[in-house]
């Protein structure tokens, strides 16, 4: 499903809600290679915790039931750290692995299997009404610490570097780093075949330093070719003194 289509159908049954949390739990062992038993996460895992209370927060929010549906959001921040505006709506398979600190602002739209990481911001960038949160597409991973600030779209499958702050649209499959975060290209698999998701954090493309080393790269050619222009025309010059000096 995407994170579109997510705002259409939400009135989903009690078993059928059951059946999403059960999911919500299921899907940490794929993510989360501390994970150890189904129980372990469902009593001690604060990501998941806070799903669940939004999960229930939501249904009230979209019944109307505003004022309750706030308190139970609030009674989940108090007791997980996570900020989730009941009125935010997020897909199936959702993690927050660690979760302190995370905060999804209302109008945010989460597709199917995205994992976040600790101190993330979904966050709005204008006093306009209407959509102002980001919206996150299937199969996104968020690195901690980013901030994804405003009313734009995070395509299918990207990835956010950690402490990135992006405030543009990123294509599907794309690797965002930097402050603003920049686009990059990566070409080999991220995602293992068994469904898991790729933790290989340290292999993002920093486009900075890339273009830094590229500098460098060039600098040290021209140095070289000047220190070889040099060197002939020292020995033109010598040369001229030679013949000069002996007529």
């Amino acid at each position: 499903m995407s994170a579109i289509a997510l705002t259409r159908g939400y009135g989903a049954s009690a078993s059928a809600l059951l059946a999403k949390l059960r999911e919500d739990v299921g899907c940490v062992a794929k993510r989360d290679p501390a994970a150890r038993t189904s129980l372990e996460v469902l009593l001690l895992y604060p990501g998941v915790h806070a799903l669940l209370w939004h999960r229930l927060a939501h249904r009230l929010w979209r019944a109307g039931a505003k004022f309750p549906a706030r308190f139970v959001s609030w009674l989940s921040r108090f007791l997980t750290n996570i900020d989730i505006h009941p009125g935010a709506t997020i897909g199936r398979r959702f993690f927050i692995d660690h979760g302190a600190g995370v905060v999804i602002g209302e109008t945010s739209l989460i597709g199917d299997d995205v994992t976040l990481y600790h101190g993330v911001t979904l966050g709005g960038a204008s006093w306009a009404p209407g959509k102002r949160h980001p919206t996150i597409g299937d199969g996104v991973l968020i690195g901690a610490g980013a901030k994804i600030l405003g009313p734009i779209m995070v395509g299918a499958g990207a990835r956010i570097g950690a402490n990135s702050v992006v405030i543009e649209d990123v294509p599907p499959e794309m690797t965002v780093v930097g402050i603003p975060g920049r686009i990059v290209r990566e070409e080999r698999k991220r995602a293992p075949g068994d469904g898991r998701i790729a933790l290989e954090h340290h292999l993002i493309p920093d486009p900075v330093a890339d273009a830094m080393a590229a500098l460098i790269d060039r600098i040290d050619f021209l140095e070289a070719r000047l220190a070889h222009l040099q060197r002939n025309l020292n020995g033109a010059a010598r040369a001229e003194q030679q013949r000069s000096s002996n007529p």
